[in-house]
């Protein structure tokens, strides 16, 4: 990889430092010591980031680039090995002592973990941990490390600095945590940072929030950014260059634009092209959108003059696929009128009302899109309409039978519950780790009586068969399949007695693109095939895109709007769909910039 200097390419990016490059890493080898024996994690790295630049590293699962910066700063557990030359500001780190290593941590290099709730204390509150972070590095008294971590948590833009201060990590939610482990890591105001994969398990509304944020805070800082992610739409929003990971090597880097408008590896093209987005069968659907959401709110963007604006509205009339859906002859397989479903009380802790007021229904064949943020009341829908969660009021029928009124141990909804299946959103943990994966699809028709002995298995193996999962793969357990087949394990599971409904909980947020397509693309397959309606909960709107034929936008328990695919993505009313759609990140740096310009304006009309 040349380490030729190249400028930003105007995502904010500051100009590169006159006095050299932030990082300098070169030739750098990881390998991890398994079975008396060294494997390669990452292979002849090269690379460098400068001040004021966000230099993304992006690839699947198992390419190398969490290991490869976790190696940096000797994070690495003590099976590993790691050589070459990684240079901070001109000084040699890889080689220093644990004590210079731990000055370096924090003060001169931070790091922004996936997760948060397990990256920060428990025990301690957030102002605690910044506080203690701040005093460890510099000589302060407790008043001013308070004062200073309360300017932090302003900085990073948490509505509330002084609840947040006094809170401990399980009393805020994903984006909050997320935000104060962004102050903890920035307390020292740090030369380079480590991002990742910081918004992987966020909405797309926080996570777009805490884009902005991290470009804000690279234009004010100067600081040098490593951007870890699989994720192409972050990479689009945030990256000035960008190098793409296979199997532990750099296999191409250039600038976004280089990257995303002319790949030249194979790798690069496969992994771009298995992004899911926003219209993927219309070449100017992307553009669509942005411009139906800009007519819906009467946003004139300054990137698109009134002329073209108006010309895509003209488009969009024209080619507007708006035709409603043809009312289904059949009864539904799920019907929700006026359904409130409450959390029931616990010790001292209330009753929760989490969904108020739904109405919904899905029939035969059907697949119906949730979205919603989290804590808009999707999964609880989903829930319910297995019979997880009790109903307090309305009616909630599953293939013609009302189960409102049913307890979670009766034998009529167990009945009920023959005709549900249920694909997890964490495959890992919804799989019996004792169990070989042929037991767990087994399972459901052995205990339902329908199948045992030799038809049993008969029906194992054509249900690996639907799931293009090898018949040899029966007798793994959970831990020797990758996140893509644990998930097709709980495919095939769901499908096991042959479900009229088919609850889908998340079911691709947790894969790397290329294995979520390809279980997408599979999970349609299965739906025509088999017929099944599907609730399909998730709040990726271009996953909704690629299979739903309806959606349901839910927002604090209610649903705000629903309607046809097309109705939905195309003509948004509802305000919060608006800011939905407008904050989802698209896998192209040009659209990307006209897109965050619009969320910009479409926040500053609802404020």
């Amino acid at each position: 990889m040349s380490t030729q200097v190249i400028g930003s390419t105007g995502n904010g990016g500051s100009n590169r430092s006159a006095s050299g490059p932030v990082l300098e890493v070169r030739n750098l080898n990881v390998d991890f010591g398994v079975d008396k024996q060294w494997v390669p994690a990452a292979i002849d790295l090269t690379y460098e980031v400068n001040a004021g630049e966000v230099l993304a590293i992006v690839g699947e699962s198992g390419s190398g680039k969490s290991a490869s910066s976790m190696s940096l700063l000797g994070l690495l557990p003590s099976n590993s090995r790691v050589t070459g030359e990684v240079l901070l500001n001109g000084t040699s780190i890889l080689s220093a002592s644990p004590a210079k290593l731990r000055q370096i941590r924090g003060n001169d290099v931070a790091v922004i973990f996936q997760e948060p709730m397990t990256a920060l204390n428990p025990v301690y509150t957030v102002g605690f941990q910044i506080v203690e972070t701040l005093r460890l590095h510099n000589e302060i008294s407790p008043a001013e490390a308070e004062q200073r971590a309360l300017r932090l948590l302003q900085m990073v833009e948490l509505p509330d600095p002084q609840k947040a201060f006094r809170s401990y990590p399980h009393q805020l939610s994903g984006g909050q945590r997320q935000r104060a482990m962004i102050a903890q890591s920035l307390s020292c105001d740090p030369k380079l940072l480590i991002a990742d994969e910081p918004t992987t398990a966020l909405d797309v509304t926080v996570q777009a929030e805490i884009l902005d944020l991290m470009r804000n805070l690279r234009n004010q800082l100067n600081s040098a950014i490593v951007l870890i992610t699989h994720d192409m739409g972050v990479v689009a929003d945030l990256a000035d260059r960008i190098a793409v990971m296979r199997k532990g090597r750099i296999v191409e880097t250039g600038t976004a634009d280089q990257i995303f408008n002319n790949p030249q590896h194979e790798y690069t093209k496969a992994l771009l092209a298995a992004v899911p987005h926003l219209g993927q069968g219309d070449g100017e659907h992307d553009v669509d959108i942005t411009a139906a959401l800009a007519a819906a709110t009467h946003t004139e963007l300054e990137t698109v003059g009134h002329d073209e604006l108006e010309r895509r509205e003209q488009h969009l009339l024209a080619q507007d696929r708006e035709a409603e859906v043809p009312t289904p002859t059949t009864d539904p397989v799920l019907e929700l009128v006026d359904v409130a479903i409450e959390y029931p009380k616990q010790g001292r802790v209330p009753a929760f009302r989490a969904v108020e007021g739904a109405n919904l229904t899905v029939h035969p064949g059907q697949v119906i899109g949730l979205v919603g943020e989290s804590g808009s009341g999707k999964t609880t829908i989903g829930r319910a309409a297995v019979g997880l969660l009790p109903v307090a009021a309305g009616s909630l029928k599953v293939v013609g039978t009302d189960i409102s009124g049913f307890r979670p141990t009766s034998k009529e909804l167990g009945k009920v519950r023959r005709h549900v299946g249920m694909v997890f959103q964490d495959p890992s943990s919804s799989l019996n780790p004792r169990l070989p994966i042929g037991e767990s699809i087994g399972e459901p028709m052995f205990l339902a009586g329908e199948a045992k002995g030799g038809e049993l298995q008969k029906r194992i193996e054509a249900l690996l068969d639907q799931v293009e999962l090898p018949r040899a793969y029966r007798n793994r357990y959970p831990h020797e399949l990758s996140g893509g087949q644990k998930q097709r394990v709980g495919i095939a599971r769901a499908l096991s007695l042959r479900p009229k409904l088919m609850v889908a909980d998340e079911p691709t947020s947790a894969l790397d693109v290329s294995v979520q397509a390809k279980v997408l693309e599979l999970f349609q397959n299965l739906q025509k095939e088999l017929g099944f309606a599907c609730l399909f909960v998730t709040h990726d709107l271009a996953v909704v895109d690629v299979l739903a034929d309806y959606i349901c936008v839910m927002q604090r328990g209610k649903i705000v709007e629903q309607g046809t695919r097309d109705q939905i993505l195309r003509r948004p009313q509802d305000p919060y769909t608006q800011r939905l759609l407008a904050a989802v990140p698209l896998p192209d740096p040009e659209k990307q910039r006209e897109r965050r310009e619009l969320r910009a304006a479409l926040q500053a009309s609802t404020d």
